[in-house]
């Protein structure tokens, strides 16, 4: 084999593997859409209810190093909302819940309607404006027509 080919094999072996990185970093950002319809039941993520209006569902581990600075916010938003519920989901025992919600990586919030029904997701640090202001867009009443 010469100097050449050995080149062009290297390159299209070095192409391969950035795009197959690409593609899977693609994917760990862009998870499989939640189904719109279903309806997330608090039993079985181990809470008595919802929130009355909405709900703050973060999904955490035991290394985590970020998740307690976003529950720290998360529970301070919930806290100055009437009718939201901050629940804190440890996934580090529950891999049924982060395989169901694919959940690859801590921290993940979900902000979910009064119905229980997903309307919004956060992969890693969201940042408190962003919560608040989607908090207030799911929580906003409909006009009356």
């Amino acid at each position: 084999m010469n100097l050449v080919d050995a080149v062009l094999i290297l390159a299209a072996l070095l192409v391969a593997t950035v795009g197959v990185g690409a593609y899977a970093r693609w994917r760990q950002n862009h998870p499989p859409q939640a189904d719109p319809h279903e309806v997330v039941e608090p039993e079985r993520l181990g809470a008595e209810a919802l929130g009355e209006r909405a709900t703050l569902l973060q999904f955490s581990t035991e290394l985590c190093a970020r998740c307690p600075g976003v529950h720290r916010t998360l529970s301070e938003v919930a806290q100055g909302k009437d009718g939201v519920l901050h629940l804190d989901i440890d996934l580090t025992h529950r891999p049924d819940i982060a395989r169901h919600f694919n959940v690859l990586s801590t921290p993940t919030t979900l902000i979910l309607d009064r119905h229980g029904v997903v309307q919004t997701r956060f992969g890693g640090t969201p940042g408190r404006g962003v919560v608040e202001l989607e908090l207030d867009r799911v929580t906003a009443e409909p006009a009356h027509r």
